[in-house]
């Protein structure tokens, strides 16, 4: 397929950015990462005072043919049933994205699950759900090419709806299994040390992913060298999605923060396919996933807080909303000595 073209940040705004937090009324990198934050904001949009006003989240949903090897404390059916739970307004990415001021768009990608009919829905299903990546690929090529360019076909979508700043999120049950299949293959570390017990497994569940996992590794044999070839045999149609996301937001010269283990395993694809890209994530938060560490540190991504979260949805990542959302507001609001009539340091 063909990969979108990313550049890399406007070099030039970074250092008008960074040249104007240097003389806002405080001393010199007094507020820390925000400060980093900002120039980072600034290279992206390519303003030396970026401004964010309309924010949104991007929920892919889908299921996963190794759910039925019960690497799951959920049933599959749940996925659905989260799904309306999205659309009725009440889940948490909802609570937390009416908080941010951003919009959320859910999109079925591959949920196993006829939702004909129903409003409010991105109706874009390549297939109901995967296949049992234990015993075979999870998709094909063309649908793993198909789910990444429903990503970036979607944010480009928003992009013309008006869109600063995109948070991604998933929904998919057993979707921590196919994740810490891909970070354990691109990361070339074994599963026992990237997978965690996701929605809550006891310790034989966590055992029986681990298993599943070395299994779908045996079985499929995915290529740590294309990243597009681990994606298809052992990784999600949400996870995919999220990958064209990512792309599309960052050709797009869109800030694009990353939520959990699920999304950081959509960014290790997408930073592994065009390195690029890699400039314009923000990782919002530690997860309580441990392969969630070790994908972070092999993308050189620093999160913004850990508050033990591991719940998925966006939700880490539109919380940070307002980190980001403080960051460009410093950089273009907060007055500098000049303008104050404020002494400077001597």
């Amino acid at each position: 397929m063909l990969l979108p073209e990313i550049s890399n940040l406007d070099v030039i705004a970074q250092e008008q950015a960074r040249a104007r937090q240097n003389r806002l009324t405080k001393p010199q990198g007094s507020l820390g990462r925000l400060e980093e934050l900002s120039v980072q904001l600034a290279g992206i949009i390519g303003n030396a005072q970026p401004k964010i006003k309309e924010k949104a989240v991007i929920v892919m949903a889908a299921d996963h043919g190794v759910a039925r090897e019960g690497v799951s404390a959920y049933p599959p059916e749940v996925t659905p049933q989260m799904v309306l739970n999205f659309l009725r307004g009440g889940a948490a990415i909802n609570v937390l994205s009416r908080q941010a001021g951003a919009r959320i768009v859910v999109v079925d990608i591959g949920v196993a699950f006829d939702f004909q009919g129903v409003s409010g829905l991105l109706h874009r299903k390549i297939s109901y759900g995967t296949q049992n990546l234990s015993r075979q690929a999870a998709m094909s090529l063309e649908q793993c090419e198909e789910a990444i360019q429903t990503g970036i076909d979607i944010v480009a979508f928003e992009k013309e709806r008006g869109l600063d700043l995109v948070a991604t999120g998933d929904m998919g049950i057993g979707n921590t299994t196919p994740s810490a299949a891909i970070v354990s293959v691109l990361c070339r570390v074994d599963p026992e040390l990237v997978t965690g017990r996701g929605t809550g497994v006891d310790d034989s569940g966590l055992q029986l992913k681990i298993n599943a996992i070395r299994r779908g590794i045996d079985a499929n044999d995915p290529d740590p060298h294309d990243p597009i070839d681990v994606l298809r045999k052992v990784g999600g149609f949400e996870i995919a999605g999220l990958v064209g996301v990512i792309l599309g937001a960052a050709n797009l010269k869109i800030p694009v923060v990353i939520d959990g283990f699920i999304s950081g395993a959509a960014a290790l694809v997408a930073g592994k396919l065009c390195p690029a890209s890699t400039q314009y994530m923000i990782a919002s938060h530690q997860s309580v996933e441990i392969g969630h560490q070790v994908l972070l540190r092999e993308l050189g991504l620093k999160p913004l807080f850990n508050m033990d979260m591991r719940l998925g949805e966006g939700t880490g990542a539109v919380l940070a909303f307002h980190f980001v959302e403080a960051a460009s507001r410093i950089l273009s609001e907060m007055a500098t000595f000049d303008e104050a009539g404020v002494s400077g340091k001597g």
